[in-house]
């Protein structure tokens, strides 16, 4: 997720380490903070790769500064990731709006299309926080307004990303004329 963000951010501008890290912050939410120690080491893994470019410019009012820009190699690897994500990047909530918030950098509709798919697949198999012999529970299956209360959370969300995500295909793939 963090390397795809860095491409991802570095694929619109070219950015010093801290914006980078203020972009990064408010995409990931507080749920995954991004700490420099996480994401100075992970510029350097993408430099050393060939992925970004590190530049040093003039600060405006303080020292200078070092930019980063993605190279066309690391061009190529953004698109790869969108293109043939991990299944865990599809599955998992922050992961999978992480690659939503770069999937317009494909500039393909049919290889958007297939990871949306992908996605659609995984929402309309049935699932749920609580089991029970292997059955998913659903919210009307508790007493417990608490996990009824997520259960019915979860319900409206997918539901909200379902029709989200049809209408989104109906534009991406539309009907043979």
């Amino acid at each position: 997720m963090l390397e795809l963000a860095i491409l991802g951010f570095l694929y619109d501008t070219s950015l010093h380490g801290y914006d980078l890290r203020r972009r990064i912050a408010a995409l990931a939410g507080h749920i995954r903070p991004i700490a420099d120690g996480t994401l100075y080491p992970a510029i350097k893994r993408l430099e050393k790769a060939g992925l970004l470019a590190r530049e040093t410019r003039p600060g405006q009012a303080a020292a200078p500064r070092h930019m980063l820009t993605l190279t066309e190699q690391g061009t190529a690897e953004l698109r790869e990731r969108l293109r043939r994500p991990v299944e865990q990047d599809i599955t998992d909530e922050g992961r999978w709006f992480v690659l939503l918030a770069f999937l317009r950098h494909l500039r393909n509709p049919a290889e958007e299309a297939a990871v949306l798919r992908r996605r659609l697949a995984f929402l309309t198999e049935p699932s749920s926080y609580f089991y029970e012999d292997g059955r998913p529970l659903r919210a009307e299956d508790f007493d417990d307004p608490y996990r009824r209360g997520m259960l019915s959370i979860a319900r409206a969300t997918s539901a909200a990303e379902l029709a989200w995500l049809h209408e989104t295909l109906a534009v991406l793939e539309p009907p043979p004329q």
